[in-house]
């Protein structure tokens, strides 16, 4: 093998490299963080969590990202060790599916049909498609990223057709020959094969690579079973990495991984090489592997494994438990809403942000409640209900902080089109969420003031701030729905409520100076009012600015202000149509003639 022949590999193993990272790539972000919610919330059962990690595994190509991704899920607190065992076992089993779909290139025949089946022939046709899906995509997200997939994979082919191709004088190659048959011996190829899958952090991978040298024809199954052993327990250095600074239920979690692969392993080498000696040498080892061949025992050994351990799952738990035991000083795990932001996750952007989105929806939450509790005490005072909107003011600050710091990070990941509109978004309206906050603290202060100093407002002020207050619980109420569905209708009616408020407040502020004038309200009281009245006119503001970013960015368009002074000048007959409809259900009580 020339110079030549060593570039041809090289370039082979990198295109090879790049398909399988970019069909996995793809398929991750049309799943959107789907695949990985339903991983979260459906693993009580664990025949249930088993065929979810078959599955997601299947889906993104890796088993080490499955698994970095259930200890990410176990240092959130997330899920239970119980829990992530399963769905362990089950990506070993779901990497296999790669190695099936390598094993096309071996193979042979003349008919019509099977050469249709070789990635030679199919590969082509499969690009061709791609391009012309991510050229013609335009807005539709989907569709590119069906192109990429399709891209992905036909790369992945021509780098496996390249690489066989490249390495096939070897087989001629006495020193190579001479290589391979030191890696028979059981002890050497578990090492080769652990140490290749260490280096480029994927099983798929190094299968793929020794399929491609069993094209040669040198590689008896006495080499390639042991390498295959190894690749098994190699593929667990990622999550042991990944694990490093996680919490000890995170790292027992990266345990329980290479402890499932490592009694595999022992289990199939005792069993398999004691019957080989008993029956004086299985013929099989002898022959020459092929890239079918490889993917059967990739899959025996894999599917092997989980049906002998399965029902020793706890044992397993029990045993990452004995090798990472509890500390005096560690307290039983729960689910921390802002250790769920974990920066594992950042690897499965399209999940991070459905997190991102969770949280968010929790922080609006908080924030309603928090005001929710400000306006009960507007009508019965309670010290309690003042701690309480404070603490719910400090936590959503806390929200606002993690989130804020998380989708910083998030924003330098690679974003499918849909995912940056909702990160810019969440970015624009958690600030807003926490100012919501922000004012129900300062009402709570006001309401707080003018029950110490003993004040209390007029029988007819109480009623209009009484329809006031419903208002305004009402448009958060609204903007919040409209946030947590991506309403984008119900956003649009946020800013005639808005208008709605503006005027509510301005009547109510005339109808305060008219009873000052009378001496039927303090000058200290209206100061008070005033403050109230100006924080609701705050929140109604907020509201507004959530829904128009809601609007703006789905338009593709950032100006808030411009889209506000438009819907001013150009109020059509559905804005006018709404600003009526609830000034008439808002509206203030009659006032009497000798009030006037």
């Amino acid at each position: 093998m020339d110079l030549f022949g060593v570039l041809t590999m090289i370039g082979g193993l990198a295109m090879f490299l790049y398909g399988m990272n970019e069909m996995g790539d793809g398929l991750a972000k049309l799943a959107g963080g789907k695949l990985e919610k339903i991983l979260e919330k459906l693993t009580s059962k664990r025949i249930m969590a088993v065929l979810l990690g078959v599955a997601v595994t299947a889906v993104i190509q890796s088993s080490s990202a499955t698994t970095v991704m259930v200890v990410g899920f176990v240092n959130s607190g997330i899920m239970q060790l119980s829990q992530a065992v399963g769905i362990i076992m089950g990506a070993n089993v779901g990497t296999t599916v790669t190695s099936w779909l390598l094993s096309l290139t071996g193979i042979e025949g003349s008919s019509f049909f099977i050469q249709l089946l070789k990635p030679s022939s199919f590969a082509p046709v499969l690009a061709a498609i791609g391009i012309i899906m991510t050229m013609t995509a335009k807005d539709n997200n989907k569709k590119k990223d069906i192109g990429n997939i399709l891209i992905g994979f036909a790369i992945l082919m021509f780098g496996m057709e390249t690489m066989s191709g490249a390495v096939e004088p070897l087989a001629e190659n006495e020193k190579f020959t001479g290589i391979l048959t030191m890696f028979s011996n059981p002890l050497l190829g578990v090492l080769a094969g652990l140490a290749l899958t260490a280096i480029i952090q994927s099983s798929s991978a190094s299968v793929g690579i020794l399929q491609a040298l069993c094209m040669t024809g040198a590689v008896s199954y006495a080499t390639a079973i042991p390498i295959i052993m190894g690749q098994n327990i190699g593929t667990c250095v990622t999550a042991l990495i990944s694990s490093i600074g996680a919490k000890r239920n995170a790292k027992r979690a990266s345990m329980i991984h290479l402890y499932f692969n490592m009694i595999g392993t022992i289990l199939f080498f005792v069993v398999f090489y004691s019957a080989n000696a008993l029956v004086g040498g299985f013929r099989i080892l002898g022959e020459p592997a092929n890239a079918a061949g490889i993917a059967i025992v990739h899959s025996l050994f894999n599917i092997g494994s989980l049906v002998v351990l399965y029902p020793f799952a706890d044992k397993l738990v029990r045993l990452a438990q004995l090798t990472i035991p509890e500390t005096p000083e560690e307290k039983p795990q729960q689910a921390d809403e802002f250790a769920r932001l974990d920066e594992r996750f950042l690897e499965k952007p399209g999940f991070a942000m459905e997190l991102c989105r969770s949280a968010a929806i929790r922080m609006a939450q908080e924030a309603r409640e928090a005001l929710d509790h400000a306006l009960d005490n507007m009508r019965e005072y309670s010290d309690d209900t003042v701690d309480k909107v404070i603490a719910m003011e400090q936590n959503v600050d806390h929200y606002e902080d993690a989130l804020g710091t998380y989708l910083v990070k998030l924003n330098n990941c690679d974003l499918s089109q849909a995912d940056s509109r909702t990160l810019s978004i969440l970015l624009h309206c958690i600030g807003n969420f926490e100012r919501i906050s922000d004012h129900a603290v300062n009402i709570t202060e006001s309401v707080k003031e003018m029950h110490e100093k003993n004040m209390e407002f007029s029988p007819k002020a109480r009623e209009e701030m009484e329809i006031f207050s419903n208002a305004l619980h009402d448009i958060v109420d609204e903007t919040i729905e409209a946030f947590k569905n991506h309403d984008l209708d119900m956003a649009r009616k946020i800013e005639p409520f808005e208008q709605v408020i503006d005027s509510i407040s301005m009547e109510v502020k005339q109808r305060h100076v008219k009873r000052v004038r009378k001496g039927k309200c303090t000058i200290e009281l209206g100061l008070l009012l005033d403050d109230i009245i100006t924080n609701f006119e705050r929140v109604s503001d907020h509201c507004s600015n959530i829904a128009v970013c809601m609007i703006r960015v789905h338009e593709d368009g950032f100006d808030t202000h411009e889209y506000l002074d438009l819907v001013k000048e150009e109020k059509s007959s559905w804005f006018e149509n709404e600003y009526y409809t609830l000034t008439d259900r808002y509206a203030l009580p009659v006032k009497k003639k000798k009030e006037e």
